[in-house]
């Protein structure tokens, strides 16, 4: 029998249209599915099927045959429902990926009733199993059932192993407003136990600010789970002391225990440390120093229907994260809750490709247990607003505002008084910590539009204007007692600026000019032109 791809069967039908290249139709179905009288109503006798002679077929009379009966069965299916249920599915090529993993994925084809629900459910699972990023190419055949059982097929998956299990990746980073860079690499196992595990190690190393050195592992499949298992340890080391006067260090391990499209359940152990080298650090930041056990569980539900995460023009996203720590019963374990929402929509103009982007974001954190009122939050989990990267691409709560430079606003406190040994004189030191916030709210628009030159629009290059707000506020301690939120709204800090955006395949470049329409004595916003690079979440 011979196999026609269904990509080329009748580029003028909107089913077939859907198929994918690499699902093909057997183009001999069973007789009573193709040669219906009733399908040829109102066709000459001549453009019926030719009449098979006693001696073989010309060549050229064979592929005439098979293109009439493949025309008409493609003709039937846009036209009427064709019944047709799976008899056998067959899987080949698999010399070292366990059967039951791709099995898992074909649901869909042994449920399907239909020749159009058993195409569609074709395609599906050969996206699915593409994304398991352990096979070369995966191609998936329909075929006749037994002669003696009408009305059946035969799906035959056939898959080729990737060649070359391991891979990897090495880059540099910058951040012009930082003055900062990290260089980062990544070697990836795929397939080992043959269970689609994809096994990688991770380097990422900053000499001004961020290290982190981690291991993990991926199950699509494990043990009957519907979700995909995940499981990393990290050694995770962060440099605040230019903005907060204190180290950080972690070493811990994260839990995937739930992940769907929208749902994902994550528990993390890890054991911290904070610490302070220059012994300047404010008072605030001086009474979280030391170790300290984080056993938390992280809840985040996340919904994005924009068209695009580096440039969306039309679309929502919603994300809602809930985070509890002091899942533990040691005395040393951080206890906090911690919610954030982030909502932003995408209107199109219907010109030049211009759209507005608009959202806003919010945070809370709050200790619980025995005093819990008396209590400050955990430095590490609280709100910290600045840096320069855009709001338009970042999902997930709020973090920054344009023209400010990271932990550029919100609470700060006065650094140590230190001695000079020399003089025997008390000198303050220069500049304050910034200490976060236990509210955050931060919220923006975002006008684009394309640039008139045709080469830049063929590559993206597009302009923007924009504004930002946002702002930070201390609760615990009692401080919520004198809260006020006319008070809170009044001191939202803001910008306003345009430059131009180029977007690539992995971030987002943009020039622009900054202007600082509001801020108070202590906070970091710089009018003037500046750089910035952001990367999708």
């Amino acid at each position: 029998m011979a196999n026609s791809d269904s990509e080329n069967q009748n580029p003028n039908n909107d089913h077939d249209d859907q198929r994918p290249s690499n699902v093909t139709v057997d183009d001999e179905p069973e007789p009573d599915e193709v040669d219906d009288d009733e399908d040829d109503e109102g066709e000459d006798e001549d453009d019926q099927e030719p009449s098979l002679p006693r001696n073989p077929l010309s060549e050229e009379a064979r592929l005439r045959a098979e293109k009439y009966k493949l025309e008409n069965l493609v003709h039937r299916m846009s036209t009427e429902r064709v019944d047709l249920r799976v008899h056998d599915v067959l899987i080949k090529g698999n010399t070292k990926t366990k059967e039951h993993l791709i099995e898992a994925e074909l649901e869909g084809i042994k449920k399907a009733t239909t020749m159009q629900e058993l195409l569609e459910a074709a395609g599906i699972a050969n996206a699915k199993l593409q994304r398991l990023e352990i096979f070369d190419s995966v191609r998936i055949t329909l075929d006749s059932g037994p002669p003696e059982l009408p009305g059946t097929a035969n799906v035959i998956v056939e898959v080729v192993e990737t060649k070359s299990p391991i891979s990897g990746e090495i880059g540099a980073y910058t951040k012009p407003a930082a003055r900062s860079w990290t260089a980062e690499g990544s070697v990836k196992f795929k397939n080992l136990l043959g269970y689609g595990d994809l096994w990688d190690g991770s380097l990422a190393y900053g000499p001004s600010q961020t290290s982190e050195l981690s291991a993990g592992v991926f199950l699509p499949r494990f043990k009957g789970f519907l979700t995909p298992v995940t499981a990393r340890a990290f050694l995770l080391s962060q440099d605040w002391l230019e903005f907060s006067s204190y180290k950080e260090r972690m070493l811990g391990l994260s839990l995937g225990l739930f992940s769907s499209k929208h749902h994902d359940l994550v528990y993390n152990l890890g054991w911290r440390t904070l610490a302070d080298p220059s012994q300047m650090a404010s008072r605030s930041i001086r009474r979280q120093l030391g170790h300290g056990l984080l056993s938390s569980i992280k809840y985040t539900f996340k919904i994005d229907r924009r068209n695009s995460t580096l440039r969306p023009t039309q679309g929502y996203s919603f994300v809602s994260s809930s985070h509890i720590g002091g899942i533990s019963p040691d005395h040393r374990s951080m206890r906090f809750l911690r919610q954030e929402f982030d909502l932003r929509f995408a209107v199109p103009f219907g010109f030049y490709h211009a759209a507005l982007n608009f959202g806003i974001s919010a945070g809370v954190i709050f200790p619980w247990g025995t005093g819990f009122l008396n209590k400050p939050s955990s430095l590490p989990e609280r709100f910290f607003l600045g840096g320069d990267f855009s709001p338009v691409c970042t999902v997930g709560g709020p973090t920054t505002v344009w023209g400010f430079k990271t932990r550029g606003l919100g609470p700060t406190e006065p650094r140590r008084h230190v001695t000079d040994n020399s003089t025997d004189e008390n000198s303050e030191s220069s500049g304050r910590d910034s200490i976060g916030g236990d509210l955050a709210v931060s919220a923006f628009a975002d006008i684009s539009f394309d640039l008139p030159l045709r080469w830049l629009k063929e590559h993206g290059v597009h302009g923007h204007i924009f504004a930002g707000a946002g702002n930070l506020a201390k609760l615990t301690e009692n401080e919520f007692r004198n809260f006020s939120v006319p008070k809170f709204l009044q001191s939202f800090r803001s910008s306003v600026g345009a430059g131009v955006v180029i977007p690539t395949k992995f971030f987002r470049l943009e020039c622009n000019y900054y202007y600082i329409l509001k801020q108070f004595e202590h906070d970091r916003g710089k009018t003037g032109f500046r750089f910035s690079i952001s990367a999708p979440s």
